[in-house]
Protein backbone atom coordinates (compact mmCIF):
# COMPACT_ATOMS: atom_id res chain seq x y z
CA UNK A 1 0.00 0.00 0.00
CA UNK A 2 1.05 3.71 -0.73
CA UNK A 3 2.29 5.75 1.99
CA UNK A 4 -0.14 8.12 1.46
CA UNK A 5 -2.79 5.50 1.51
CA UNK A 6 -1.28 3.77 4.68
CA UNK A 7 -1.73 7.14 6.66
CA UNK A 8 -5.00 7.75 5.54
CA UNK A 9 -6.36 4.11 6.88
CA UNK A 10 -4.38 4.95 10.11
CA UNK A 11 -6.47 8.13 10.43
CA UNK A 12 -9.48 7.03 9.75
CA UNK A 13 -9.17 3.99 12.00
CA UNK A 14 -8.50 6.56 14.55
CA UNK A 15 -11.26 9.08 14.12
CA UNK A 16 -13.74 5.90 14.46
CA UNK A 17 -12.07 5.10 17.57
CA UNK A 18 -12.91 8.45 18.85
CA UNK A 19 -16.19 8.95 17.43
CA UNK A 20 -15.09 11.66 14.75
CA UNK A 21 -16.65 11.42 11.84
CA UNK A 22 -13.86 11.75 9.16
CA UNK A 23 -10.16 11.70 8.61
CA UNK A 24 -9.52 15.06 7.15
CA UNK A 25 -6.85 16.20 4.44
CA UNK A 26 -3.41 18.25 5.74
CA UNK A 27 -2.34 20.97 4.88
CA UNK A 28 1.60 22.29 5.95
CA UNK A 29 2.70 25.80 6.36
CA UNK A 30 5.64 27.19 7.24
CA UNK A 31 6.65 30.26 9.82
CA UNK A 32 10.08 31.64 10.88
CA UNK A 33 9.95 33.92 14.45
CA UNK A 34 12.76 35.72 16.40
CA UNK A 35 14.73 33.65 19.23
CA UNK A 36 17.75 35.13 20.68
CA UNK A 37 18.73 32.01 22.15
CA UNK A 38 18.90 30.61 18.67
CA UNK A 39 22.26 32.71 17.95
CA UNK A 40 24.29 30.87 21.28
CA UNK A 41 23.36 27.46 19.26
CA UNK A 42 23.09 27.88 15.74
CA UNK A 43 26.45 27.11 14.22
CA UNK A 44 25.38 30.26 11.83
CA UNK A 45 24.77 32.04 14.89
CA UNK A 46 21.27 33.14 13.38
CA UNK A 47 18.51 33.69 15.60
CA UNK A 48 15.61 32.64 13.42
CA UNK A 49 13.64 29.56 14.65
CA UNK A 50 11.86 27.30 11.76
CA UNK A 51 8.40 26.52 12.81
CA UNK A 52 6.30 23.90 10.79
CA UNK A 53 2.23 24.03 11.25
CA UNK A 54 0.04 20.85 10.12
CA UNK A 55 -3.46 21.43 10.30
CA UNK A 56 -6.90 19.76 8.33
CA UNK A 57 -7.93 21.37 5.44
CA UNK A 58 -10.69 20.39 2.59
CA UNK A 59 -10.49 17.41 0.73
CA UNK A 60 -8.81 17.51 -2.61
CA UNK A 61 -6.01 19.66 -2.09
CA UNK A 62 -2.79 18.65 -3.38
CA UNK A 63 -0.99 16.85 -1.02
CA UNK A 64 2.28 15.94 -1.86
CA UNK A 65 5.05 13.37 0.29
CA UNK A 66 7.18 14.43 3.25
CA UNK A 67 9.10 11.65 2.70
CA UNK A 68 12.93 12.19 3.65
CA UNK A 69 16.16 11.25 1.38
CA UNK A 70 15.86 11.09 -2.56
CA UNK A 71 12.35 10.81 -4.33
CA UNK A 72 13.33 7.51 -6.12
CA UNK A 73 14.95 5.95 -3.18
CA UNK A 74 13.64 7.68 0.06
CA UNK A 75 15.27 6.67 3.09
CA UNK A 76 12.40 7.60 5.92
CA UNK A 77 8.40 7.26 4.92
CA UNK A 78 6.78 10.37 6.42
CA UNK A 79 3.78 10.76 4.96
CA UNK A 80 1.90 13.75 3.31
CA UNK A 81 0.82 17.30 3.59
CA UNK A 82 -0.34 20.03 0.99
CA UNK A 83 1.54 23.29 0.87
CA UNK A 84 -0.04 26.32 2.05
CA UNK A 85 -3.53 24.50 1.81
CA UNK A 86 -6.63 26.27 3.28
CA UNK A 87 -7.90 25.07 6.65
CA UNK A 88 -10.94 22.92 6.26
CA UNK A 89 -13.24 25.83 8.20
CA UNK A 90 -13.28 28.69 10.55
CA UNK A 91 -13.59 26.64 13.70
CA UNK A 92 -11.09 26.92 16.42
CA UNK A 93 -9.57 23.69 17.23
CA UNK A 94 -6.93 22.66 19.69
CA UNK A 95 -3.31 22.72 19.51
CA UNK A 96 -0.17 20.45 20.10
CA UNK A 97 2.98 21.84 20.58
CA UNK A 98 5.47 19.28 19.49
CA UNK A 99 9.11 18.93 20.02
CA UNK A 100 11.45 16.22 17.96
CA UNK A 101 14.55 14.00 20.04
CA UNK A 102 17.94 14.81 19.50
CA UNK A 103 18.97 15.76 16.33
CA UNK A 104 16.34 15.17 14.81
CA UNK A 105 13.69 17.61 12.91
CA UNK A 106 10.02 18.50 12.61
CA UNK A 107 9.77 16.61 9.43
CA UNK A 108 11.25 13.77 10.89
CA UNK A 109 8.43 13.01 13.28
CA UNK A 110 5.66 13.49 10.51
CA UNK A 111 4.22 10.52 10.85
CA UNK A 112 3.05 11.36 14.16
CA UNK A 113 2.46 15.16 13.83
CA UNK A 114 0.39 15.04 9.97
CA UNK A 115 -1.60 12.30 11.98
CA UNK A 116 -2.79 14.33 14.72
CA UNK A 117 -3.41 17.21 12.03
CA UNK A 118 -5.73 14.57 9.87
CA UNK A 119 -7.97 13.56 13.00
CA UNK A 120 -8.71 17.80 13.83
CA UNK A 121 -5.31 18.78 15.38
CA UNK A 122 -3.41 22.43 15.32
CA UNK A 123 0.24 20.88 15.42
CA UNK A 124 2.94 23.31 15.62
CA UNK A 125 6.44 21.82 15.73
CA UNK A 126 9.57 23.93 15.51
CA UNK A 127 13.41 23.05 14.29
CA UNK A 128 15.21 23.08 17.91
CA UNK A 129 18.16 25.69 16.69
CA UNK A 130 22.18 23.96 17.02
CA UNK A 131 20.02 20.74 17.92
CA UNK A 132 18.29 19.63 14.35
CA UNK A 133 19.22 16.93 11.44
CA UNK A 134 18.91 19.86 9.10
CA UNK A 135 21.55 22.36 10.32
CA UNK A 136 25.23 21.36 11.29
CA UNK A 137 24.71 20.40 15.37
CA UNK A 138 26.68 22.35 17.98
CA UNK A 139 27.82 21.44 21.33
CA UNK A 140 25.69 23.89 23.00
CA UNK A 141 22.44 23.28 20.81
CA UNK A 142 22.66 19.70 22.06
CA UNK A 143 23.18 20.35 25.86
CA UNK A 144 21.36 23.87 26.61
CA UNK A 145 18.32 21.71 26.40
CA UNK A 146 16.61 23.75 28.92
CA UNK A 147 15.99 26.15 25.76
CA UNK A 148 13.89 23.52 23.92
CA UNK A 149 10.56 24.48 25.99
CA UNK A 150 11.44 28.25 25.43
CA UNK A 151 11.59 27.55 21.15
CA UNK A 152 8.08 26.15 21.57
CA UNK A 153 6.80 29.09 23.50
CA UNK A 154 8.50 31.58 20.65
CA UNK A 155 6.45 29.02 18.22
CA UNK A 156 2.97 29.86 20.01
CA UNK A 157 3.15 33.12 20.15
CA UNK A 158 4.16 33.35 16.04
CA UNK A 159 1.28 31.78 15.41
CA UNK A 160 -0.88 33.32 17.86
CA UNK A 161 -0.32 36.06 16.13
CA UNK A 162 -0.37 34.76 12.75
CA UNK A 163 -3.55 36.40 10.92
CA UNK A 164 -3.77 33.58 8.45
CA UNK A 165 -3.51 30.84 11.64
CA UNK A 166 -4.31 32.55 14.90
CA UNK A 167 -8.27 32.62 14.00
CA UNK A 168 -8.11 28.68 13.73
CA UNK A 169 -6.25 28.13 17.36
CA UNK A 170 -7.98 27.01 20.43
CA UNK A 171 -5.76 28.53 22.88
CA UNK A 172 -8.04 27.37 25.82
CA UNK A 173 -7.13 23.72 24.53
CA UNK A 174 -3.02 23.36 24.21
CA UNK A 175 -1.48 20.08 24.57
CA UNK A 176 2.19 19.45 24.52
CA UNK A 177 3.96 15.95 23.05
CA UNK A 178 8.01 15.20 21.85
CA UNK A 179 9.82 12.51 21.38
CA UNK A 180 13.11 11.58 23.45
CA UNK A 181 14.79 14.82 23.93
CA UNK A 182 11.67 16.13 23.20
CA UNK A 183 9.74 14.13 26.05
CA UNK A 184 12.01 16.33 28.43
CA UNK A 185 10.29 19.44 26.82
CA UNK A 186 7.22 18.38 26.77
CA UNK A 187 7.94 17.80 30.76
CA UNK A 188 9.49 21.12 31.33
CA UNK A 189 7.06 23.00 29.12
CA UNK A 190 3.77 21.36 31.96
CA UNK A 191 6.54 22.80 34.88
CA UNK A 192 8.98 19.98 35.83
CA UNK A 193 12.08 22.16 36.70
CA UNK A 194 15.91 21.71 34.98
CA UNK A 195 18.76 20.99 37.10
CA UNK A 196 21.44 20.74 34.95
CA UNK A 197 24.16 19.53 38.00
CA UNK A 198 21.52 16.99 38.99
CA UNK A 199 21.86 15.31 35.11
CA UNK A 200 25.68 15.68 35.47
CA UNK A 201 25.91 14.16 39.13
CA UNK A 202 23.70 11.35 37.70
CA UNK A 203 25.70 10.65 34.56
CA UNK A 204 29.07 10.38 36.53
CA UNK A 205 27.41 7.81 38.76
CA UNK A 206 26.21 5.85 35.95
CA UNK A 207 28.09 6.47 32.89
CA UNK A 208 26.70 3.86 30.89
CA UNK A 209 23.05 5.18 31.08
CA UNK A 210 22.02 5.47 27.78
CA UNK A 211 21.43 9.66 27.88
CA UNK A 212 25.12 9.99 29.43
CA UNK A 213 26.88 8.22 26.57
CA UNK A 214 27.85 10.17 23.18
CA UNK A 215 24.69 10.00 21.09
CA UNK A 216 24.79 8.88 17.60
CA UNK A 217 23.65 11.79 16.08
CA UNK A 218 26.08 14.33 17.78
CA UNK A 219 28.81 12.47 19.82
CA UNK A 220 29.39 15.19 22.27
CA UNK A 221 30.99 13.79 25.77
CA UNK A 222 29.96 14.42 28.92
CA UNK A 223 33.58 16.28 29.67
CA UNK A 224 33.10 18.37 26.40
CA UNK A 225 29.23 19.37 27.61
CA UNK A 226 30.68 20.40 30.87
CA UNK A 227 32.93 22.39 28.80
CA UNK A 228 30.99 24.15 26.91
CA UNK A 229 28.34 25.44 29.18
CA UNK A 230 31.31 26.63 31.63
CA UNK A 231 32.34 28.98 28.24
CA UNK A 232 31.93 32.31 29.26
CA UNK A 233 30.11 33.27 25.66
CA UNK A 234 27.28 31.15 27.20
CA UNK A 235 27.46 32.20 31.21
CA UNK A 236 24.46 34.16 31.06
CA UNK A 237 22.38 31.94 29.27
CA UNK A 238 23.32 28.97 31.61
CA UNK A 239 22.23 31.30 34.58
CA UNK A 240 18.67 31.06 33.01
CA UNK A 241 18.56 27.10 33.36
CA UNK A 242 16.69 26.90 36.35
CA UNK A 243 13.89 29.19 35.77
CA UNK A 244 10.18 28.20 34.97
CA UNK A 245 10.09 27.15 31.68
CA UNK A 246 6.86 26.34 31.91
CA UNK A 247 4.53 27.36 28.87
CA UNK A 248 1.08 28.72 30.80
CA UNK A 249 -1.47 27.89 27.81
CA UNK A 250 -0.46 23.67 28.48
CA UNK A 251 -3.25 21.73 29.76
CA UNK A 252 -1.71 18.32 28.74
CA UNK A 253 1.13 16.08 28.03
CA UNK A 254 2.33 13.43 26.02
CA UNK A 255 5.90 11.92 26.17
CA UNK A 256 6.85 9.46 23.33
CA UNK A 257 10.26 7.80 24.61
CA UNK A 258 11.06 10.48 26.97
CA UNK A 259 15.05 10.82 27.45
CA UNK A 260 16.74 13.20 30.02
CA UNK A 261 14.33 12.69 32.80
CA UNK A 262 17.35 12.89 35.05
CA UNK A 263 18.17 16.32 34.29
CA UNK A 264 13.93 16.77 35.88
CA UNK A 265 13.87 17.78 39.62
CA UNK A 266 11.58 15.03 41.41
CA UNK A 267 9.83 17.62 43.50
CA UNK A 268 8.54 19.40 40.72
CA UNK A 269 7.33 16.40 38.71
CA UNK A 270 5.37 15.38 41.40
CA UNK A 271 3.38 18.27 41.62
CA UNK A 272 2.84 18.97 37.57
CA UNK A 273 -0.86 19.79 37.46
CA UNK A 274 -1.64 18.57 34.09
CA UNK A 275 -2.49 15.30 32.77
CA UNK A 276 0.50 13.38 31.51
CA UNK A 277 0.96 9.94 28.95
CA UNK A 278 3.77 8.45 28.12
CA UNK A 279 4.32 5.46 25.60
CA UNK A 280 8.03 3.70 25.63
CA UNK A 281 9.26 0.63 24.51
CA UNK A 282 11.21 -1.71 27.07
CA UNK A 283 14.34 -2.13 24.83
CA UNK A 284 15.41 1.15 24.75
CA UNK A 285 18.96 1.57 25.59
CA UNK A 286 19.40 5.02 24.65
CA UNK A 287 16.92 6.60 26.96
CA UNK A 288 15.97 3.43 29.36
CA UNK A 289 12.86 3.62 30.77
CA UNK A 290 14.24 2.61 34.02
CA UNK A 291 15.57 5.78 34.58
CA UNK A 292 14.08 7.82 32.20
CA UNK A 293 10.44 7.63 31.19
CA UNK A 294 9.57 4.95 33.72
CA UNK A 295 10.71 7.20 37.10
CA UNK A 296 8.52 10.34 35.02
CA UNK A 297 5.64 7.54 35.13
CA UNK A 298 6.42 6.70 39.09
CA UNK A 299 6.33 10.13 39.71
CA UNK A 300 3.77 12.04 38.40
CA UNK A 301 0.46 11.81 40.14
CA UNK A 302 -1.65 10.02 38.03
CA UNK A 303 0.90 9.45 34.78
CA UNK A 304 -0.44 6.82 31.84
CA UNK A 305 2.31 4.99 30.88
CA UNK A 306 2.24 2.28 27.93
CA UNK A 307 5.17 -0.18 27.51
CA UNK A 308 5.50 -1.32 24.33
CA UNK A 309 7.34 -5.17 24.18
CA UNK A 310 10.55 -5.64 22.09
CA UNK A 311 10.02 -2.02 20.70
CA UNK A 312 13.67 0.46 20.63
CA UNK A 313 14.20 4.10 20.91
CA UNK A 314 14.35 4.09 17.00
CA UNK A 315 10.99 2.50 16.42
CA UNK A 316 9.85 6.05 16.88
CA UNK A 317 11.42 7.42 13.56
CA UNK A 318 9.59 7.83 10.34
CA UNK A 319 9.88 4.41 8.99
CA UNK A 320 13.04 3.44 7.68
CA UNK A 321 13.29 2.20 4.41
CA UNK A 322 15.36 -0.96 3.59
CA UNK A 323 18.07 1.90 1.55
CA UNK A 324 17.82 3.79 5.39
CA UNK A 325 18.74 -0.20 7.02
CA UNK A 326 21.43 -0.62 4.89
CA UNK A 327 23.19 3.19 4.89
CA UNK A 328 21.92 5.33 8.39
CA UNK A 329 23.00 3.99 11.86
CA UNK A 330 19.59 5.09 13.43
CA UNK A 331 18.11 2.49 11.39
CA UNK A 332 20.54 -0.70 11.59
CA UNK A 333 18.83 -3.50 13.13
CA UNK A 334 15.42 -2.48 13.19
CA UNK A 335 12.91 -4.57 12.94
CA UNK A 336 9.32 -4.61 10.63
CA UNK A 337 7.48 -3.22 14.06
CA UNK A 338 7.60 0.24 12.89
CA UNK A 339 4.21 0.62 12.03
CA UNK A 340 2.93 -1.24 14.67
CA UNK A 341 5.02 0.96 17.15
CA UNK A 342 3.28 4.37 15.48
CA UNK A 343 -0.42 2.65 15.47
CA UNK A 344 0.00 2.25 18.83
CA UNK A 345 1.76 6.05 19.79
CA UNK A 346 -1.20 7.74 17.87
CA UNK A 347 -4.03 5.66 18.96
CA UNK A 348 -2.84 6.37 22.89
CA UNK A 349 -1.75 9.99 22.01
CA UNK A 350 -4.99 10.78 19.51
CA UNK A 351 -7.61 9.04 22.67
CA UNK A 352 -5.48 11.21 25.15
CA UNK A 353 -5.87 14.27 23.68
CA UNK A 354 -9.51 13.96 23.19
CA UNK A 355 -9.97 13.19 26.58
CA UNK A 356 -8.01 16.01 28.09
CA UNK A 357 -8.40 18.93 25.56
CA UNK A 358 -12.04 17.70 24.21
CA UNK A 359 -12.87 17.03 20.77
CA UNK A 360 -11.36 18.61 18.01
Amino acid sequence: MPPILRLLALSAALACVAGAARAEAVGERHLTAQQPTAALRDAEHRTALRITVWYPAPDGVDERSLDIGPPERPLFLVGDAAPDAPFVDDRRRPVILFSHGFGGTARMMGWFTTNLARSGFVVVAVDHPGNNGADKMTAPGAIMFWDRPEDLKVALAAVRNDPGIGPHLDLRRVGVAGFSAGGFTALAAAGAQVNIERFFGFCKTHPDDGVCKPQKEFPLSLEDAQKTLGSPELAAEVAHAHDDHTIPEVRAVFAIAPAIVQALEPASLQTLRAPVAIILGDSDPVAPPNTNGGVAARMIPGAELQVLPSVGHYDFLSVCTPAAMASVSLCAGLKAQQRGTHEAALRMAYQFFVRTLGRP
